[in-house]
Parts: structure tokens; C-alpha cells; sequence
């Protein structure tokens, strides 16, 4: 059962120490922003700030009052990071049933919150056990602990052998206009084709990080873009991830209350066919075939 997530989804990986290391006080207004602007789902991964800023933001949520059923809250587990909170030798994962369902109570705990509207497995195992994942989601979904189940960075493959166990609604993976191999490998397709909805981490790609002859051609031509449709490059470059057929809920980052509030202009345009093509061809360098 799919429910209804904000179509752009708040990342919270830096609002805690990794990031911006906001207060209480800046935490609950930002989340109060976010709801205002529409934006009602909140990404969250156990192992961010080291274990902490899911605690952090269980905080500054807390003291809001805001009724539960008016936000949704995702969370992933599986990684065992290296961290002060944990005492463990190395980075690994843990994806048998006993730890499954502990991180889930700690993630419902740190959060202040009775279920997770979804739960992602972060990053896949070499040794995971679909049976053994299957027994510990099933016992969760029992319990309303969470309500949708679903992956993050899982291909195909490894998306098959969960699903032949269990429901996977959905899938969390890297895609913007410099990461295209999602469009390209057929995981799109295979998402879409099996109903799995697509989140997109990082939806804004390498453009602003590094100036290569990609990010420098795709810059060229979202300037163009930016005036014919009066909004930034980067609402330019959520709107085009948007326009595909998989319907993919992109992961935003930012901490700044002005960017998030042009968030709003998603709904005042639609990105013409040519327009589409002309940031696919600039990101590849290369004409459509």
C-alpha cells in the first residue's frame, strides 16, 4: 500500500552535525517553513550525525504539537557506522531480524513518534537474507510500527530477490541531470514497471560542486532555461526529474528557508518536451540518436 508523500521530500542529513548543526529553536522553524511551503515528508537515516539528528529533529518536533497525521516521516537502517554512539570496529551492515526491528524502535523513539510512514533498508548486503528481512517487516507492519516498506540504492536485481518476500513500495536511488545511469540501466523501468516509486537523493547532481565539460554545458543551457521560465536553475533541474513517467519524489538537501519556498514555483510551469531534451542532450554531449 503506497501512501500519499509530499512530491518533494526534505532530506534531513544536514540539519544536524554533518551539516548545518541547527538548534532546537532553528529546527522547529524550519520544519513549521516546510510545512507551510507544502512540503510534509521528512527523509531521515539512523546513522545521521553519527546517530544524533534524528534525536535532534525528534526534539524540535516534539515541542510543535503538530498532529502526527499531517506530516509523514521516512527513516532507513542498516548501516553500522563509525561513531562515538556506537562502538563498532568498522562500517558494516546488519540486516538480521533482531537488528532490523531494534533500529526501527530507536529511529520511533529518537523521533518521538509511534510508526515510520515508511522504512528503507539504506544500502544493500552482500549477505542480506530476503527471508530474514521478509520475517522482520512483516513483524513490524503487525505491530504499526511502520506502514510502507521499501529500499534505498538497491538495483534490480537485489530489488527482486526482497520482492519475491515481501512488498517493496519503494526505492531510493541517486538520480539528477548528472547522474543519469538510472534512466539508462533500466532501473527506472524496472521501478516503474513493478509500481515501485522512485525517491531521488542528491536531485541536483554535481552541477554547483565541480565544473567539468558536463556541469558546464548543463549550466549553459539552464541559464537559458532560467529566464524563458522565470525560476532558478536548480527548481529548473527538480522540475525536470519530475517530468518523467516513474512520477520520482526528489530528496531535496538544503537547510535555506528562500530556496525552499521556490519549491512553490514547481506548480506554476510545466517543462516543455524540447526544453526536457535539451538538459538530456547537454548532460550527455551528445545528440538523441
Amino acid at each position: 500500500m503506497s501512501i500519499l508523500l509530499s512530491s518533494v521530500i526534505v532530506g534531513t542529513m544536514n540539519w544536524g552535525v554533518w551539516g548545518k548543526n541547527l538548534n532546537t529553536n532553528e529546527m522547529e522553524k524550519l520544519i513549521l517553513h516546510c510545512i507551510e511551503k507544502g512540503l510534509t515528508t521528512f527523509d531521515h537515516a539512523d546513522i545521521y550525525g553519527g546517530y544524533t539528528t534524528e534525536a535532534a529533529f525528534g526534539k524540535a518536533w516534539h515541542n510543535l504539537n503538530i498532529p502526527r497525521e499531517n506530516v509523514q516521516f521516512i527513516s532507513k537502517c542498516g548501516i553500522k557506522y563509525v561513531s562515538d554512539a556506537r562502538d563498532y570496529k568498522i562500517k558494516h551492515y546488519d540486516y538480521s531480524k533482531e537488528y532490523i526491528i531494534w533500529s526501527v524502535e530507536q529511529s520511533l523513539i529518537n523521533l518521538k513518534t509511534d510508526y515510520l510512514d515508511v522504512l528503507l533498508l539504506h544500502r544493500p548486503s552482500p549477505l542480506m537474507q530476503p527471508e530474514i528481512i521478509a520475517d522482520a517487516i512483516t513483524e513490524l507492519k503487525i505491530s504499526g510500527k511502520i506502514i510502507n516498506f521499501g529500499l534505498s540504492n538497491f538495483t534490480p536485481s537485489q530489488t527482486e530477490l526482497i520482492r519475491k518476500h515481501t512488498a517493496v513500495t519503494y526505492n531510493q536511488i541517486q538520480f539528477s541531470a548528472t547522474h543519469l545511469e538510472p534512466m539508462l540501466n533500466g532501473e527506472l523501468d524496472y521501478m516503474n514497471h513493478h509500481c515501485i516509486k522512485p525517491m531521488a537523493w542528491n536531485p541536483l547532481g554535481s552541477i554547483y560542486r565541480v565544473d567539468t565539460p558536463q556541469t558546464l554545458r548543463l549550466k549553459n543551457v539552464l541559464g537559458q532555461l532560467s529566464e524563458k521560465y522565470n525560476v532558478s536553475e536548480d527548481v529548473l533541474l527538480i522540475k525536470w526529474i519530475m517530468r518523467h513517467p516513474a512520477h520520482i519524489n526528489p530528496v531535496i538537501g538544503t537547510t535555506s528557508m528562500e530556496r525552499i519556498s521556490s519549491i512553490e514555483l514547481l506548480q506554476t510551469f510545466e517543462l516543455d518536451l524540447e526544453d526536457w531534451f535539451a538538459i538530456w542532450v547537454e548532460s550527455q554531449g551528445i545528440k538523441v540518436p
